[in-house]
């Protein structure tokens, strides 16, 4: 802030305004609780000590209603938060369970797909499968409403080196499973022989003088455990052919595979997943499911969350929004100042609304990626108990794309195993087939990984989120143009009316896209009724 901008010079409500351009609704709110100009109400929702009464406390906000549209995880955060800030909130949710694509499966959930017939889940009482997101990188908001809400959390597993690669029609290692750690120590073992020894040779042109040259080979030699040779021969890194064990057993280190056939297996194409900034541990996840984070915002949202409200109609004027909804077989009408609308843009291109041309052509072009799941429960957790894997996951060029171990409930009796997590032309395949035919084909193919799957098998629950009512795909999907483009668009209010969800953010697929895209959207309402 420049010294022409001090606060003293300038009036309250441009100070509030310039902070919320610079650290969003969450720093304004912060600010004037300092400033006293808070409810007592508001700062007690948010831990304040109130200053004291004052009659400029609501001023701009009293009576000021706000209608939000969807209860996923973007409307329950900007409810949530307008509430704390003082306003009137009323949220719309067409499902009859709030939540979004945070949607936990436990015994007796029952959904009907599009063009199906229900499916009811038959997991043992303490099982669950998260059907839609399952972790929570470190750095995510989400992790602050978990402990805004006194959620327990715990690690999730995303790696384990334990886990396997198994591809079909690669050459010599087709139809093997193999240990994740084999083929990364072989993988990088080749490459950093091949590498240092043209540095060695100065076979590649690099500005580098002698003394860097060997810097570079001799981390190469320790990032491939090369011989002093410069050739690698395996690694224990690989793992045992023989485990070592007391006294004189050293064990004997598994031999390497040929280069040729580590290069044309295509494993290494693996990797490059576990170092995306988004996939990196340390990751967690709510202890007893991920709709703990939605039972957190219903307990302090309460009646203001109206479920099977599925919203028919919306419009605006200069005045206000209105909203035409159903719900059980009554048609309604809800009138408001604003509206944050959260509806997947599938969902919302179906509606009739007083969008402007351009927003509607935004919304009616925006696509949505195909993605799917299915938990199998087994009577025993084989995984762990056969082959020591506890977490993790397994990964192949089948249909079924990669299996991940339960993170939680190690050494119990059962476990609900993620038999598939599929996304593009996979989920498509998949979700085209019934419930049971996706059962049937998770078994077949995960059963070449682990034999012990048809034996232990005991239900099945799965998921596509294309075919979901009122969800209509997993997430937005946006080319470099379209960023540049419908989504700036999408980025703006229209009028009166608010967009809202990861798909407003640059974290798609994430509960912390929807949670900032809902924070930002609160902060630019409250600034402009502020500057009302």
């Amino acid at each position: 802030m420049s010294k022409s901008e001090r606060p003293q010079d300038m009036s309250r409500r441009q100070f509030l305004t310039t902070v919320g351009k610079v650290g969003g609704s969450l720093a304004v709110f912060s600010l004037m609780g300092t400033m006293g100009l808070l409810s007592p109400e508001t700062m007690k929702a948010q831990s304040y000590t109130p200053p004291g009464q004052n009659d400029l406390s609501l001023t701009g906000r009293k009576g000021k209603k706000i209608i939000i549209l969807g209860a996923g995880i973007a409307g329950l955060t900007a409810a949530y938060e307008l509430e704390k800030a003082g306003y009137d909130c009323t949220v719309l949710e067409a499902k009859p369970f709030a939540g979004g694509r945070n949607f936990t499966v436990r015994r007796g959930t029952s959904l009907a797909e599009i063009g199906s017939k229900a499916q009811f889940a038959q997991f043992d009482p303490d099982s669950y499968l998260n059907a839609g997101p399952m972790r929570i990188p470190q750095f995510h908001s989400t992790l602050e409403y978990c402990r805004e809400f006194n959620i327990p959390i715990e690690p999730f597993n995303n790696v384990n080196e334990s886990g396997y690669y198994y591809n079909e029609n690669v050459g010599s290692l087709s139809g093997q499973r193999i240990p994740k750690r084999a083929a990364k120590a072989d993988v990088r073992g080749y490459v950093s022989e091949m590498l240092a020894k043209a540095v060695n040779q100065s076979a590649l042109d690099l500005p580098l003088t002698s003394e860097e040259k060997q810097k570079l080979v001799d981390y190469l030699k320790r990032e491939g455990d090369l011989n002093a040779d410069l050739f690698y021969r395996g690694s224990s890194r690989g793992g045992y052919k023989e485990a070592p064990g007391g006294h004189l057993d050293a064990g004997v280190v598994r031999d390497p595979f040929d280069l040729k056939a580590i290069i044309n297996s295509g494993f290494g194409n693996y990797f490059g997943n576990e170092y995306g900034y988004d996939q990196q541990m340390m990751m967690f996840h709510p202890v007893g499911g991920m709709d703990k984070i939605v039972q957190g915002f219903e307990k302090r949202l309460g009646n203001r969350v109206k479920l099977s409200a599925e919203v028919t109609e919306i419009r605006q004027s200069a005045d206000g929004v209105r909203i035409r909804y159903k719900q059980k077989n009554k048609e309604l009408e809800l009138t408001g100042d604003y509206c944050i609308c959260t509806i997947p843009l599938s969902v919302l291109r179906k509606i009739p609304a007083d969008f402007s041309s351009k927003m509607a052509s935004a919304i009616a072009t925006t696509k949505y990626a195909s993605a799917g799941k299915i938990g199998l429960q087994f009577k025993r957790r084989f995984w762990e108990e056969d082959e020591h894997l506890y977490g993790g996951s397994s990964l192949t060029n089948m249909d079924i794309t990669q299996i991940y171990y339960p993170p939680t409930d190690y050494m119990s009796k059962k476990g609900v195993l993620l038999g598939y997590y599929v996304t593009g032309t996979n989920a498509d395949k998949l979700g085209s087939m019934s419930y049971h035919e996706r059962e049937k084909h998770a078994l077949a193919q995960g059963a070449k990984i682990h034999p012990q799957y048809i034996k232990e098998f005991e239900s099945s629950y799965s998921i596509d989120w294309k075919r979901v009512p009122f969800q209509e795909g997993a997430w937005a999907t946006y080319s470099t143009e379209e960023r540049a483009g419908i989504y700036k668009t999408l980025c703006e209010p229209d009028d009166r009316i608010y967009l809202a969800g990861d798909h407003i953010s640059h974290i798609v697929a994430w509960q912390a896209g929807a949670i900032d895209s809902a924070r930002s959207v609160v902060g630019h309402i409250h600034q402009r009724v502020m500057q009302a």
